[in-house]
């Protein structure tokens, strides 16, 4: 069964880093695309860093230059290093891909978009 497994949440000052991951377990025959995404109470969910099959990264306008994404074991893994972190920095931070696999039963490919669990990022003043 595919999964996304997230880690690296925590509270931290302001002006500390973190590193997040995501890592995608199961049969996996593509990641079409990995990325991070956040939500702070009462605000809208926002692409925080995305990366694409082609190598294609986009970052969020929120966080250029802080943020550095980067992908490992074939595209299943993606690291999302903060720096210079800000309290509005503060909320949920979630994975999403759009993975394509074998289907559990019968022949064929399926493609579908997967959420984590989601990760708790806090940063103090």
């Amino acid at each position: 069964q595919v999964q996304l497994v997230e880690s690296g949440g925590g509270l931290v000052q302001a002006g500390g880093s973190l590193r997040l991951s995501c890592a995608v377990s199961g049969n996996v025959f593509i990641v079409e695309y990995m990325g991070w995404y956040r939500q702070a109470p009462d605000q809208r969910r926002e692409m925080v860093a995305r990366i694409t099959t082609d190598g294609t990264t986009t970052y969020g306008d929120n966080v250029k230059g802080r943020f550095t994404a980067s992908s490992n074991n074939n595209g299943k893994t993606m690291s999302l290093e903060i720096s210079s972190l800000k309290p509005e920095d503060t909320g949920v931070y979630l994975c999403n891909a759009r993975i394509t696999h074998r289907q559990d039963r019968g022949p064929g490919l399926v493609s579908r978009e997967y959420w984590g669990q989601g990760t708790q990022v806090t940063v103090s003043s």
